[in-house]
């Protein structure tokens, strides 16, 4: 995986991870009973975004790692996900060449 790869890696598990806890313990101007004219009632009010990015931070590190080492390990490789069959077999290596 070259570093390209892992930061790819990481910027699309940060983001998944961050749309998953934005509407944690979030509060709606609706829920507050302030909801201020010409806004939508489920706007939020109190959202704690840098708290939150900063969970998000951890979490997408500690996921980035799992997911990490086990592309580089090769536990699981882009073979294992080619249900079709349409890579074709596994290049020999080792052999006589040619």
């Amino acid at each position: 995986m070259s570093i390209t790869s892992a930061i790819v890696l990481f910027a699309v598990i940060w983001f998944m991870v961050f749309l998953i806890v934005i509407p944690i313990r979030l509060q709606t101007q609706g829920d507050l009973g302030q909801v201020v004219p010409g806004t939508h009632a489920g706007s939020p009010e109190v959202h704690n975004l840098r708290k939150k990015a900063w969970i998000t931070t951890f979490v997408s590190i500690g996921l980035w790692i799992v997911i990490a080492g086990i592309i580089l390990s090769g536990w699981i490789t882009v073979r294992d996900l080619d249900f079709f069959g349409r890579m074709g077999p596994a290049p020999e290596f080792g052999g006589t060449g040619g």
